[in-house]
């Protein structure tokens, strides 16, 4: 990391101390050049993350956001991560943004508009609430959208897999909301005329790294173009969460009259052929924190990461302008 002044960086806090909000200030610790970290928030007096805080010397607080808040180094603070749950956010942006600060969702609360990075995210740099849609969502959803620029996606539907052991219980309380987030976040992201999301979470033992499956129906499109459309959007995922990968060639299938998925075709399209276009992916976590086969996690507070960045470039930038 290089040397800045201390105030050159822009003061970030983290409100939930389980798994992703400890992996996340884990990363804004080593890999942020712009962000630093002033402060976390939870709710257990004994959690792991509030005690890896204070040892590394930032300030911590039991009493949630309203703790948050009273601490002095708040005054500083300009982004905020909610690393809780859906039902939580809720409050918590009522707080925070009366105070003016900017809030990073990583729950599936969605209360503001769906951020994946490589697809949308300085579209919405001015937002006070951005919303990082699932683990899901941010390993597929660039897959669609990518499908989507060449040939309209008629529907698109994504299964996501992961480790029983990677979903605490945020996730496993966040279920019914994951699937309806991802599914609306593949058609207003991606770009789907419709979306649907499944999560599996695998028991196996030793734990499997998080797998993801994209399936887009589309009327027809250049196969070549398809597969290289796929291919660079993995590689910009890739930019910032380095275990994402391909694992296998961009598949193609023909969808004729009479095939079960044709009947997912609109109208306008039902009188011709289609092609279904498949994905396979997988992500491996950095083991910032928790194992490499969390790459649920990883990806999720790797583009959590991404956003803050941009948006304190972007706030940098309009004030230098000034």
């Amino acid at each position: 990391m290089s040397e800045h002044a201390p105030d050159a960086r822009t003061k970030v806090a983290i409100i939930g101390s389980g798994n992703i909000g400890t992996d996340l200030m884990i990363k804004v610790l080593r890999l942020s050049e712009s962000l630093e970290i002033v402060a976390l928030a939870g709710i257990d007096p004994d959690s792991d993350g509030l005690a890896r805080a204070r040892r590394l010397k930032i300030a911590t607080t039991h009493e949630g956001v309203e703790g948050l808040v009273k601490l002095p180094e708040f005054e500083d603070v300009r982004i905020v991560f909610d690393a809780t749950s859906a039902g939580a956010h809720r409050h918590h942006d009522e707080v925070l943004r009366a105070l003016g600060r900017t809030v990073i969702d990583l729950t599936p609360a969605a209360l503001g508009p769906y951020v994946v990075p490589p697809v949308n995210l300085d579209a919405h740099l001015d937002a006070p609430n951005v919303n990082m849609v699932t683990c899901g969502g941010q390993a597929t959803i660039p897959v669609v959208a990518a499908v989507s620029a060449v040939t309209p996606v008629h529907y698109g539907e994504i299964v996501a897999s992961i480790s029983s052991r990677s979903a605490g219980p945020g996730t496993r309380a966040n279920i019914d909301e994951f699937t309806e987030t991802t599914a609306a976040a593949i058609e207003r992201v991606g770009g789907a005329a419709r979306g649907k999301a499944v999560i599996i979470l695998n028991p196996a033992e030793p734990p499997l790294i998080m797998r993801d499956t994209v399936h887009c129906l589309v009327s027809d499109g250049d196969r070549e173009a398809l597969a290289a459309a796929v291919a660079e959007m993995a590689a910009r995922v890739q930019a910032y969460v380095p275990g994402y990968r391909l694992k296998q060639e961009v598949q193609f299938e023909k969808v004729v009259a009479g095939d079960p998925l044709h009947a997912l075709l609109p109208a306008a399209a039902a009188s011709g052929d289609a092609l279904k276009v498949s994905v396979f992916l997988e992500v491996e976590g950095a083991a910032h924190y928790l194992p490499a086969y969390a790459g649920n996690l990883d990806i999720m507070t790797s583009a959590a990461l991404r956003t803050a960045e941009r948006i304190a470039a972007h706030r940098t930038s309009e004030v230098a302008a000034r």
